[in-house]
């Protein structure tokens, strides 16, 4: 027997082992007609009716059972049945009783797997008392067989009307049930489309608006402190840009930015500030021992060359060994919460005042990233806005996230880094970043973090190349 399979659920497509069957307007019109009987046998006087339009008083003539029957020998060409008789038949003839006698009727025989309204009507019954999970993978396969208006050749047939406000209702059913399914499971982002594919289709339905709207407010409460995110699959991470406490991210590692001398002190000696993010680091994750937080240090800095000693003449407070721009030290804070990333991005003045350069800090970053993906164990990875506050970086803060995204996917195509990297950014930090232009200029990355420019691609390539201040649509300062 032929493979059929005839789609309603739309406009008709009638396909026989795999090829699409061409059908005459009028016949098409007869196979609804046929559908719409739901497996019921119709007489030729009431297809004849129905198509032609004609009332048939008294008994079918010839003429009128002629025009039925070519429209029924060309449908049975194109489902490649069998002639009049043949039970296996899609498509069979039979003889009914009707008020003026016998007449000849047709009756379509499908099953779900060759006519898409049994098939869309049965996995919604069958979703109906379905387990959620099942219910949503059932429901699911019954929308993607929904491709537009029902049986639209018969829009405007009496006959069709019926199934045509079934079929309505039963999808609006299935799209209001998979996006209760989804919301409940905690997935509304899977119910978005099905909500805003309702509203498409249905522009003056408040309800359904309504219920978009709520939809979409409930997406933005679930990014909570989240701002932006990017995903970028090819390198199997994700950039995200949040409001927050750099120190509350205690699922993640953390990036400090100190000065070239590793400075410590915030008391009566002070060098550096208690509210910069390396004074944090060792009030809220060393508890305040600075002992413990420079015997880390310490440790860690006996393998690296330092560039110069200051004389205590020209240093009286703090740390008087330089270490160059770029040094990386990772540490294991006490307190609650992941390695912590020290690195050396500015330079400590003799007058205790730190200063750095766009170019210090994109050495600092290449670095850091180096140093993360040997230590940082594919945590998250937490780095406020670096260079932005004392350490006086010439640059607004979108250059700065830019600079830190920019070097950070360079990284990653080079090896795995993190899985996630956060740019934490304070209430006071938000005033100078318009971060409209960050999204612009993320969101017009290409899923391995490569500008959609060839030539500018090719130069962030380029290992140990210069990040520069200016990036995508971000002009100097």
């Amino acid at each position: 027997m032929a493979c059929i399979r005839i789609g309603v659920l739309g406009t008709t497509v009638v396909r026989r082992d795999g090829k699409d069957i061409g059908l005459t307007p009028l016949t098409t019109r007869l196979l609804l007609r046929l559908v719409t009987a739901e497996g019921a046998a119709v007489p030729c006087g009431d297809l004849y009716t129905d198509l032609w339009g004609e009332p048939v008083r008294g008994r079918v003539g010839r003429p009128h059972r002629t025009e039925v029957q070519k429209r029924i020998l060309e449908l049975r060409r194109a489902l490649g049945s069998a002639g009049p008789g043949d039970d296996t038949s899609v498509l069979r003839t039979e003889q009914v009783l009707t008020g003026q006698g016998r007449d000849s009727a047709y009756r379509l025989v499908l099953t779900p797997d060759q006519l898409d309204v049994l098939e869309f009507t049965g996995l919604f019954n069958q979703a109906a008392h379905a387990a959620p999970a099942t219910a949503t993978v059932l429901l699911t396969r019954a929308l993607g067989l929904w491709r537009g208006r029902p049986l639209p050749e018969a829009a405007d047939a009496v006959f069709a009307e019926p199934l045509i406000r079934r079929l309505t209702t039963t999808y609006e059913s299935v799209c209001a049930e998979l996006i209760a399914l989804h919301t409940d499971s905690g997935h509304p982002e899977l119910a978005l489309p099905v909500a805003e594919r309702l509203v498409a289709e249905r522009p003056d339905d408040l309800e359904a608006l309504a219920a978009l709207t709520k939809l979409r407010a409930r997406l933005r409460e679930r990014h909570g402190a989240e701002l932006l995110r990017r995903e970028f699959p090819a390198l199997r991470t994700s950039v995200v840009v949040k409001r927050g406490d750099l120190f509350e991210e205690t699922d993640a590692s953390i990036v400090a930015g100190f000065g070239d001398t590793f400075d410590t002190a915030t008391e009566r000696d002070a060098v550096i500030s208690r509210d910069s993010v390396q004074g944090q680091l060792l009030h809220r994750r060393y508890g305040g021992d600075r002992t413990l937080l420079d015997r880390e240090l310490r440790t860690a800095l006996r393998t690296v060359t330092p560039v110069r000693r200051e004389s205590a003449r020209d240093k009286p407070k703090g740390k008087r060994l330089r270490y160059p721009i770029g040094t990386v030290v990772p540490l294991s804070p006490p307190e609650p919460g992941g390695r912590a990333f020290a690195v050396a991005y500015s330079h400590q003045g003799l007058d205790l005042v730190a200063r750095s350069t766009p170019e210090d800090l994109g050495l600092s970053l290449e670095r850091l990233w180096e140093s993360v993906a040997v230590h940082g164990l594919l945590r998250p990875v937490a780095i406020p806005l670096v260079g932005a506050g004392l350490a006086r970086v010439p640059l607004r803060g979108e250059q700065v996230i830019v600079i830190i995204v920019e070097s950070f996917l360079r990284a990653c195509r080079q090896g795995p880094v993190t899985p996630e990297l956060r740019i934490v950014l304070r209430p006071q930090d938000l005033r100078g970043v318009r971060l409209s232009e960050v999204a612009q200029y993320v969101e017009a990355l290409t899923g391995d973090g490569r500008h959609r420019d060839g030539a500018r691609a090719a130069r962030d390539d380029r290992r140990g190349d210069e990040p520069t201040a200016v990036t995508g649509s971000i002009d100097d300062p």
